[in-house]
């Protein structure tokens, strides 16, 4: 699929939420590489909810999203690392 026949209008806010089992360096890692892909991101603006036995962690960063390459890029970073149960 081309970013012209993708229903996705670029550039645009996107959100990416980002769930894995709950670790001290969860979240500064999910960081690290969502910056790494969108350096403009504020990790201050980003989610983030516990399950509840705190077993889990969900983390929900909104990008400025510049095109469909950079979010592969990242959604692909994302689910390779081990820490990253799923990726939406």
């Amino acid at each position: 699929m081309t970013e012209q026949s993708s229903p996705i209008k670029y550039p645009c806010e996107f959100p990416i939420k980002i769930m894995g089992k709950s670790h001290k360096d969860f979240i500064h890692t999910v960081v690290t590489i969502v910056k790494q892909h969108a350096p403009d991101f504020k990790d201050t603006s980003m989610e983030i909810k516990a399950s509840k036995n705190n077993t889990y962690s969900s983390i929900t960063c909104t990008i400025h999203a510049n095109s469909r390459i950079q979010l592969d890029a990242l959604y692909q970073e994302l689910s390779d690392h081990p820490m990253v149960a799923i990726v939406l």
